[in-house]
């Protein structure tokens, strides 16, 4: 499925992104800034993103079969409301890095992968971002 996305963070060097699905930008934006403890985590974690560190507690593989590739979530206070934002990991042709936020989970209630994760995880690794908008280059 053909979708854009925009980007909101670039770091420092300009080799890795932070983009959000143009068509649930709206949503996960308004999520983000609805609740101070989310803008404030989701800055963590792009903070960590963008300086390319690793770390599984915040952002990790959500991969439970061979349809989910490449795809990966951001994670939200594990253990109370559990939020997720599903993103696709995708190298432009510049070879920048570019992770786009794609779906929101505002609540995962349990441990395993159910079916509405799974189709949410599926929907995601179905998405073809051709075209990667950079506001800040115009």
């Amino acid at each position: 499925m053909r979708r854009k996305a925009i980007i909101i963070r670039t770091s420092e060097d300009g080799k890795r992104c932070i983009a959000v699905d143009s068509d649930n930008y709206d949503v996960i934006l308004s999520f983000l800034s609805a609740d101070a403890r989310h803008k404030s985590k989701f800055a963590d974690i792009v903070n960590v993103l963008l300086a390319g560190l690793r770390n599984t507690y915040l952002y990790d593989k959500e991969e439970p079969d061979a349809r989910s590739k490449g795809v990966r979530a951001m994670k939200f206070f594990k253990g109370q409301e559990n939020a997720r934002i599903y993103c696709k990991e995708v190298i432009k042709e510049d070879k920048t890095f570019v992770i786009i936020a794609s779906e929101l989970l505002t609540r995962k209630k349990t441990q395993k992968i159910d079916k509405k994760i799974l189709n949410i995880i599926h929907k995601v690794a179905s998405y073809d971002y051709q075209e990667i908008i950079d506001p800040e280059s115009n």
